[in-house]
């Protein structure tokens, strides 16, 4: 036996709407509860690295960006609400040979400075780094990712995308209920 509640609207106590329906299956969510400010970005084109020098990835494009708080012309995230953050992403270097002694790095810098570094030592070409890192931000706070490689033979680059479903560099966050 199954039952069968139907309502267009749930109120709280005072009479304020909770949660309401349209009749057609699409809910609007009056709980103030939600990831966003949430974005994404990638970066549309390879981007070369100097040796041993720290580069700001230029993510240039947006898959999406709920609040407008990526820009692509200073590639940053300003929350603009204060919150926790998750901050994630994934960088792929191009490597042309390897050597064991390489290493490559990836860096959240957060209002200018480094706040955290990713880094592994090469051991196969292309080598992928994925990362990752919870940040307490306030709303004029920015985050930027940078990336550094120290190697034998001189420059690198990052992997660009090669279309909107290869994203090979991306950047991107999402804010954390409840936390």
């Amino acid at each position: 036996m199954s039952s069968i509640i139907r309502v267009n609207d749930i109120q709280d106590a005072g009479g304020n709407s909770i949660i309401s329906s349209n009749g057609s299956g699409t809910f609007t969510n009056n709980l103030g509860v939600a990831n966003t400010p949430a974005f994404e970005s990638y970066l549309s084109s390879d981007q070369t690295l100097s040796n041993n020098t720290s580069t700001k990835i230029t993510f240039d494009l947006e898959a999406f960006d709920t609040d407008s708080t990526f820009n692509t012309s200073n590639n940053r995230f300003t929350p603009a609400v204060s919150g926790k953050y998750y901050i994630y992403g994934r960088l792929i270097f191009n490597d042309g040979s390897v050597a064991n002694d390489d290493t490559h790095h990836v860096q959240i810098y957060k209002n200018g400075s480094r706040y955290a570094d990713i880094f592994t030592k090469a051991n196969s070409r292309d080598p992928i780094i994925t990362y990752n890192q919870i940040i307490d931000l306030d709303s004029d706070d920015y985050v930027e990712i940078y990336a550094n490689i120290n190697n034998s033979d001189g420059s690198r680059a990052i992997h660009g995308s090669s279309g909107t479903d290869n994203r090979f560099a991306i950047f991107g966050a999402y804010k954390l209920i409840g936390a």
